[in-house]
Parts: C-alpha cells; structure tokens; sequence
C-alpha cells in the first residue's frame, strides 16, 4: 500500500507577509481560508518553494523577502521544514536568502541545507515532492511555448537528478554558443570552434528531449483516463510533443515542426538523439551564424495537446481548457506517485472556485487520496460539509494562521 511524503512542521522567518510563523501540519486535507492579501498563497508558495527553490509567481528570489526587513542591512528570509517520507524518517530542508547589494545592482544570496549540512540546489531534488494546481495553470495551454517547456523542466526536476544537472549545463551553454555565432559573424572567430559546443549541445539538450518523451508518454496515457471520466467518454485528450527537429528511430530527423510531434510510443534513447542533434546544427549553421542565435535545441521545444484531434489552444473554448488542465494535472499527481513511490505533497490555490460541480468532485475524490493537501479558499461555503467535516481549517490573517 503506498503511502505519502508529508511535512510535519513548517518555519518561516520574512517570507513574504510572514514575520515569523512555526506551524505544525497534520496528514490529511488542510483547509486556509480568508480575505485576499492574507497570506494564504504565501504559505502554498513557501512549501513549492523548498521543494523546488523556484516560485512559481516570481523570478526574482529577492521579492520573496518581507518587505518590511528592505532597509535592513542584510534582509533576509529563511524557510524551513521537517518532512517526512517512506525514505527518511525525518528530514529537516531550510532553504536562507540574503539580498545584497553589489555596485547597486540587488542580489540574492541562497544557502541551502539539508539536516544542518550545506547542500547544493540540486540536492533538493526529491527531498520534498509537490504537485501545485493554480488557475494560472490554463496557460499550459492558452499562454507561451516558453510556459509548457517551464512546466516540463519543473516536473522532471521533482524526480530525475540527472535530467535537471543537464538542464543546468544547457542552459549555460546556450548563452556561450549563441556568443560565438555572433564572434563567428563579426569575423572574430572561427566556425570550427563550434564543433566542441555543438557536441556539448547535443549531449546535454539529448538528455531533455529524451526525458520529455519519457514523461509525456506516461502522462498522456494517465491524462487520457482522466479526461474520458470527466467528459463522459466523448472526448480524447492526446499530447502531442513538436522538438525543434523531430528525432526518429531510423535516424532521419526531420527539420521542421511537424504538427504530429515526435512519436510518444517509440522511446528514443539519448544516445540516438545525439548524431541527429549534431546533424540538425550542421545543417543550420550557417542561419545560425547570420543570424546569432542557436536555432535548434529543447530551448525551442513545442508542446500542444488535443481533444478530438483538433488543437485545444487554438480551436477549443475555454470550459474544454480547463477540462484538459485538470486532467494532465491529476495525471502529473498519479504519474509522481508513481515516479517516487508514494503521494507528493498537493497544493491547490483557488483552484475548486474555478471548477463546476462535477469537475471539483472529481478533484476532491484525487484530494481524499492525498497523504497532505493544502487547500486555499475566500469562501469554505464551496465545498461539500463531508470534505471540511475531515479537513482541518485554518484561517488565515494578515500572516496570522487561527485554527478553527
């Protein structure tokens, strides 16, 4: 029987509007609720944060800082949190962030620690696992390439070392080669040059089209389930994964988007990536030089999906979004469990709102199964009296958490 990681204490020093909060959770469903601005997504933010040491609402680690410590001379937040997993008994992850100023410029400082020991970023991978619904979620597929790539770099990163060093090193390599294609063009350096970081291109961008494949192949088949339940078998979710070229099996990749996107079902290795990455970039180079980006790579990746085989982003309404944003959602919660053994940590932001009545109790039933799950609301009067008879509820103001 498979049971789930869960946080046992969380500690928070000038996070956001939290001054300071040391808060025990129980297992189980966790209701906070209350006016906006109170604090509510902070604390969901706090949890996604020492998971993954990215927000999912800011780029800037400085802006996590409580606003009231700016003028300090060394502001500060510090988060931290005691785990629990079928791994480790007990694990304490803090995560510290100073904001310094060199030459005017602000900058953070992170310091992570795992049970006392200095730790780098990546030795978070795994230590605390999370799926996050938000509303903003439907820009998975209403918003940018860049979002779906985002989502797939943050899913892989919960569970795969190896995908997210090399996700790492790509996107060093990426800014150092696009900077010899313009050295190259301005007659400063040679084109052979290239040779050394196209292969380190290749290899390292391999390793993500490889585990994209991988991921996306099991959740669309997890995805697909799903989705029938909620549309009472009258539509069909498929992913569709569209790589800058599409790699094959027989070596012959093709250079251009091919609305049908590179074949889920017949797993390529990275290995057989490689020869085909390098080839894409030959191909290219001269394009490339002219015009001083690289062209080819997962930094360009696609990602679409589709219900009854028409694209849902460009001719499906916005009830058919949300119904395919549920699904790969529930289907990355299953596809984790599976992925680490034992239930991630839920959090869901606002989410049950957004939902019509089946759809939110469809999303309640997966909550139910949850080892932990963080809920936030303005209004507790949305869910059924048997969900908040079993969850605890939390009020939530002006970073003051009341239980009920």
């Amino acid at each position: 029987m498979l049971t789930g990681m869960h946080i046992e204490h969380l500690s928070l020093t000038n996070f956001r509007n939290f001054a300071r909060l040391e808060l025990s959770l129980p297992q189980g469903a966790v209701l906070l609720y209350g006016a906006n601005a109170q604090g509510k997504t902070s604390l969901l933010e706090a949890i996604y944060y020492l998971a993954t040491s990215t927000s999912p609402y800011t780029t800037a680690d400085w802006q996590l800082i409580n606003w009231q410590v700016e003028h300090d001379v060394l502001p500060f937040t510090r988060l931290s949190a005691d785990v629990v997993s079928q791994r480790s008994p007990l694990d304490r992850v803090e995560i510290t962030l100073v904001r310094e100023v060199n030459g005017g410029e602000p900058r953070t400082k992170k310091d992570v620690r795992l049970n006392g020991v200095p730790k780098r970023v990546m030795d978070l991978v795994g230590q605390i696992n999370v799926v996050m619904f938000l509303p903003r979620d439907l820009s998975l597929i209403e918003g940018s390439p860049a979002e779906r790539r985002r989502y797939m770099n943050a899913t892989l990163c919960q569970t795969d070392r190896a995908y997210c060093e090399s996700l790492a090193i790509y996107e060093k390599l990426l800014p150092q080669r696009n900077a010899l294609l313009r050295a190259i063009a301005e007659g400063n350096a040679s084109a052979s040059e290239l040779e050394f970081w196209d292969q380190q291109l290749a290899e390292h961008g391999a390793r993500l089209i490889a585990g994209r494949q991988r991921l996306l192949r099991e959740l669309e088949r997890l995805a697909q389930r799903v989705h029938l339940d909620l549309t009472g078998n009258q539509e069909t979710l498929e992913v569709s994964y569209q790589p800058s070229f599409v790699p094959t099996a027989e070596g012959d990749g093709q250079l251009s988007f091919n609305m049908l996107g590179l074949d889920l079902h017949r797993e390529l290795t990275a290995e057989e990536i490689v020869p085909q990455f390098m080839e894409a970039l030959q191909a290219h180079r001269a394009e490339q030089i002219e015009r001083g980006v690289t062209l080819i790579g997962p930094h360009r990746d696609e990602l679409r999906f589709q219900i009854n085989q028409r694209d849902v982003g460009l001719y499906g309404s916005r009830g058919q979004a949300r119904t395919a944003v549920l699904s790969l959602k529930l289907a990355e919660l299953h596809w984790m469990r599976d992925a680490i053994g034992e239930w991630p940590i839920l959090l869901l932001d606002e989410v049950i709102a957004e939902l019509d009545a089946t759809r939110r109790a469809y999303l309640l039933e997966q909550v139910n199964g949850a080892s932990q799950a963080v809920l936030t609301t303005t209004d507790p009067g949305i869910f059924t009296p048997a969900f908040l008879a079993r969850a605890a509820r939390w009020r939530v103001v002006e970073g003051q958490i009341y239980a009920e």
